[in-house]
């Protein structure tokens, strides 16, 4: 007979996704990991497998949360303009807070592994390609608005933003000045006229 889990394996999920976002899938050891969780190795691989396949695990709890909020951020609008740039203000203000910025996990696992690691390579490559779809509905619905012009290619802008959105994501990590960045997204939401 099987016994049942005497753990909550979404709540143990989530200990293991903030641990692996705050200090990456290299520098996070197993002994980190059973400290975080609260469980014993046997436990992580029963449930999870690997350390490799309990990170592909946080990583999709992630990129699956992170779509989800950008989405209903992006739909809190009635203004295109005004929910891109509340956005990215949102975007800049949470790396600003705190002692150190974690960034985005699904962007911090693009630098640390897709380099080297085609799974990471692809899941990180889809995230980027289904939030590039948020964003293109988001300005499909400026066009229809009327708020857009109708010539706005949204497939181009959509996928702009998102470069943008990945390269400041980046470049925050070191926390440049304030006026730097704010010049750079002003430039960048420009592209929304």
């Amino acid at each position: 007979m099987a016994r049942t889990r005497e753990f909550d394996e979404e709540k143990v999920l989530d200990a293991a996704m903030q641990l692996f976002w705050e200090k990456g899938y290299e520098a996070t050891s197993l002994s980190d990991l059973t400290a975080r969780m609260g469980i014993q190795r046997p436990s992580i691989y029963s449930a999870f497998g690997d350390k490799k396949e309990l990170f592909e695990a946080a990583l999709r709890k992630y990129t699956m949360s992170r779509a989800s909020d950008v989405r209903a951020r992006l739909q809190s609008h009635s203004s295109v303009k005004e929910a891109f740039s509340t956005f990215f203000e949102d975007v800049i203000s949470e790396e600003y807070v705190g002692d150190r910025s974690r960034g985005c996990f699904c962007i911090n696992t693009m630098v640390e592994l897709a380099p080297h690691d085609e799974k990471f390579e692809i899941l990180t490559r889809e995230h980027q390609m289904y939030l590039a779809v948020i964003f293109q509905e988001t300005i499909e619905r400026g066009i229809q608005s009327g708020e857009l012009e109708a010539t706005v290619d949204a497939r181009a802008l959509s996928q702009a933003l998102i470069i943008s959105l990945i390269g400041l994501t980046v470049m925050m990590k070191s926390r440049p000045q304030r006026a730097f960045v704010d010049n750079a997204v002003k430039a960048t939401l420009a592209l929304l006229q």
